[in-house]
């Protein structure tokens, strides 16, 4: 994770992102576990290899656990905690700002993640926390993992409409989503986040 937070922070000194405006966290919300719709669909999303990662990291399938063990586990927990980032782009055929964006999206769910090890976390794409995932070898830091929303089959647009937060946030941005299931209230103000770059 060290050499991601390093190439992230490297392209801010570079001012490769200064072509988009990010802010840290641009909505969030804690909302009832059982208001969440889980969906074989997506898996089909992940078999097709959409994103280049099935059979390739530990949090994609098909290594990961399935979409009924990972409801299960989800299940037990009574509330989570949603959050998007908002990235604005120069058109939506703008792949580098897309992809930067996630970076940055990617970074805080980390830091997030760090900030609350006792959490179950989930975000958007792979785990981060290697620059290459060691699959098939063991995971040599499970306690970072940080599991993908698409292969828990979770549906995001639902998952918006239930927390009340935009899926989509107008013509030519792009919005990225993870969710943080814990036992606890989560409160923003207590994370000491990094300011909007």
């Amino acid at each position: 994770m060290e050499e991601i937070k390093r190439k992230i922070i490297e392209e801010f000194n570079h001012g490769v992102s200064r072509s988009f405006n990010m802010s840290s966290i641009h909505e969030w919300a804690e909302t009832p576990t059982s208001k969440i719709i889980f969906s074989h669909k997506f898996l089909d999303y992940c078999k097709a290899n959409t994103c280049g990662n099935y059979n390739k990291s530990w949090t994609c399938p098909p290594a990961c656990k399935s979409l009924e063990e990972q409801k299960n586990i989800i299940l037990t927990y009574d509330k989570f905690f949603v959050f998007t980032t908002k990235h604005n782009l120069e058109d939506s055929f703008d792949y580098d700002g897309m992809t930067k964006g996630q970076n940055l999206h990617t970074l805080i769910t980390a830091q997030l993640k760090e900030k609350l090890p006792e959490t179950l976390v989930y975000g958007a794409g792979k785990c981060p926390v290697c620059s290459t995932c060691s699959f098939p070898s063991p995971c040599p830091f499970p306690e970072k993992m940080i599991g993908s929303i698409e292969a828990a089959g979770i549906d995001v647009t639902e998952l918006s409409k239930a927390a009340g937060i935009n899926y989509n946030n107008g013509p030519d941005t792009v919005t990225f989503f993870s969710v943080i299931f814990c036992q606890k209230q989560i409160r923003l103000e207590d994370l000491d986040l990094p300011n909007a770059v």
